[in-house]
């Protein structure tokens, strides 16, 4: 995805990445079995991407409207931290954080596909979505993955991210 002059202006500015979970790191397929939710499906590619952002010296954390111990083994593989879960104001969790790290929105991207995303998305420096995301996060972020959510839109963002940082290839 050709990414333009303000994604790029903007990815010098992050500092930490956020991601939801379902719908961005899973394919939001949510799969029950008679004891509730069973199982959650995350890409190998998309985990990797996370890594490569940790390594570069980026922060990368989770923030979701939902818990689940699968997620929360996931993000504990990736080395995720900070891991909100279970988040009804993803706004005022992400600003608190922040405050605590002294740190300006600005200085934090977030991805997201739904409508508890979006005053994120609009209130961080980097908001970004996938193709499948609703048309108001959509239109409101500044980066639209084009693979699909949880089949590599996460580590075509983190790619796209770190290319523009630090020059590296796609």
């Amino acid at each position: 995805m050709p990414t333009s002059p303000e994604f790029q202006r903007r990815a010098q500015q992050v500092r930490w990445v956020f991601f939801d979970v379902d719908g961005i790191l899973t394919d939001g397929a949510l799969y029950y079995g008679p004891e509730g939710e069973a199982l959650k499906r995350f890409h190998v590619l998309d985990g990797h991407g996370l890594v490569m952002l940790r390594e570069a010296g980026l922060g990368v954390g989770l923030c979701s409207g939902r818990d689940h111990p699968g997620t929360r083994r996931r993000a504990a593989e990736l080395g995720l931290d900070p891991v909100f879960m279970g988040v009804k104001d993803k706004l005022a969790t992400l600003t608190t954080w922040a405050e605590q790290q002294g740190l300006p929105l600005s200085a934090l991207a977030h991805m997201g596909d739904d409508l508890p995303d979006l005053p994120v998305i609009q209130s961080v420096g980097l908001g970004a979505t996938v193709a499948s995301g609703v048309p108001a996060v959509r239109a409101a972020a500044l980066y639209c993955a084009e693979l699909p959510a949880g089949n590599g839109a996460v580590r075509q963002f983190c790619d796209d991210l770190l290319q523009a940082r630090l020059g590296l290839p796609r």
